[in-house]
């Protein structure tokens, strides 16, 4: 499966942390499996627990984001994933528009474990929370580092500032899972 280098905005340049990938890991009729793998994540702000459950604003901390849009269509869907392992899923009728929750018959399954030098962040997101698909996808980050540090990653971001729901930053694609 391919592997998303993603770039931080050059307006929020990270503290320490020098690079970050995204790669779906799993994908089949019940959940589609992604992981977020940071290097140099020394000075990473990790949430606290918080336990499962819905929560707005994850992105104000460290979060890990999906945005899918179905090919040709105004209509998308943004997944915000926390490693305190609350999460969110909203669809937009159109850029920033029309906003609600998305319904999601179970919850996403988070998961984050560091290492010496780099930390790993898998989630398992339920079938039924996705868009249809095929889908143009934004795989990002936003990054907490100690000292207050943000940065703001995706594959591709517009010049002004950092903004994910940018029709700009739907580079990637993703395809149903092959049936066996």
């Amino acid at each position: 499966m391919q592997t998303h280098r993603l770039k931080a905005h050059p307006a929020h340049p990270p503290a320490r942390v020098s690079a970050i990938e995204a790669r779906v890991i799993g994908f089949d009729a019940d959940w589609l499996r992604v992981r977020w793998r940071i290097e140099d994540a020394h000075s990473l702000v990790v949430p606290a627990f918080a336990g499962r459950g819905r929560a707005d604003e994850l992105w104000r901390a460290t979060c890990f984001e999906l945005f899918l849009r179905p090919v040709g269509g105004e209509a998308y869907v943004e997944l915000n994933l926390s490693p305190s392992e609350r999460w969110a899923a909203y669809e937009f009728t159109g850029y920033r528009d029309g906003m609600s929750d998305r319904p999601a018959s179970r919850e996403p399954d988070c998961t984050m474990r560091q290492g010496s030098s780099f930390a790993i962040f898998d989630a398992a997101i339920p079938r039924d929370v996705l868009p249809a698909l095929p889908a143009s996808a934004n795989f990002t980050a936003v990054i907490e580092e100690h000292g207050g540090v943000v940065s703001y990653w995706a594959i591709t971001h517009p010049e002004a500032k950092p903004d994910f729901h940018d029709q700009s930053c739907f580079v990637a694609e993703l395809a149903p899972p092959r049936r066996a």
